[in-house]
């Protein structure tokens, strides 16, 4: 059982940045795929970004391309999500998940362990 927690979020200004972490219990959570979720009040879940377990492959919203950047640590147990040039619609719950199988990286369902999330502030 992978336990994840988040952490890095926070109230920044448009334009700010931010680095997110997950960080796992399990030595294993090398070898899962890892995504990044959000959901602002009122709206769905949407996928954020996600990598492969070797890092090899990375995948993005065309929302946060170019500013967001995925990568981890495999020996810290930990992914990370640097967000750059944040925007007020950017505010939202951020959530790590992870999956040992994926069948699509940007669907919800794929994934099986979940955080419990950390809340990003973006002010105008």
């Amino acid at each position: 059982q992978v336990q994840l927690v988040e952490s890095g979020g926070g109230l920044v200004q448009a334009g700010g940045s931010l680095r997110l972490s997950c960080a796992a219990s399990d030595r294993t959570f090398s070898i899962y795929r890892v995504g990044w979720f959000r959901q602002a009040p009122g709206k769905e879940r949407e996928f954020v970004a996600a990598i492969t377990w070797t890092s090899r492959n990375t995948y993005y919203a065309d929302s946060v391309k170019g500013r967001f950047t995925i990568s981890r640590d495999n020996a810290k147990n930990t992914v990370y999500m640097q967000m750059n040039s944040l925007k007020p619609e950017d505010t939202a719950v951020y959530y790590c998940a992870a999956a040992s199988k994926i069948s699509s990286y940007s669907d919800s369902a794929t994934y099986g362990y979940w955080g419990q999330g950390t809340q990003v502030t973006v002010s105008s």
